[in-house]
């Protein structure tokens, strides 16, 4: 079964730039360019408030663990920072692909 397998993904990868393989592409029309404008608004406001949540959510978490354990405060605190850093990391990346894509 197992070498049934690796054979079947084996033939996967060498048959996926064939199947994938894309023509020329035509050329971006005006109302293209209004769409990328509107997603991109919409992918900003999305990456936002799911940051959002997600910091309210590690924030409140860690605050409950620093009430149950006092003495691990700076241990959760130093943990809870570098989370929120990796989490606000998302909503700039998105950030910068807005830039990028509407410039």
């Amino acid at each position: 079964m197992t070498k049934k397998l690796f054979v079947l993904l084996a033939l996967m990868m060498v048959a996926s730039p064939m199947i994938f393989a894309q023509g020329n592409a035509a050329p971006a029309s005006d109302s293209h360019a209004q769409w990328v404008v509107i997603s991109a608004g919409f992918a900003m406001a999305i990456a936002s408030s799911l940051c959002g949540l997600a910091q309210g959510k590690a924030i409140a978490s860690a605050v409950e663990g620093m009430a149950r354990n006092p003495g691990a405060a700076k241990a959760i605190q130093l943990a809870m920072l570098i989370g929120l850093a990796f989490i606000e990391s998302l909503a700039l990346y998105t950030l910068l692909i807005v830039f990028v894509k509407v410039q």
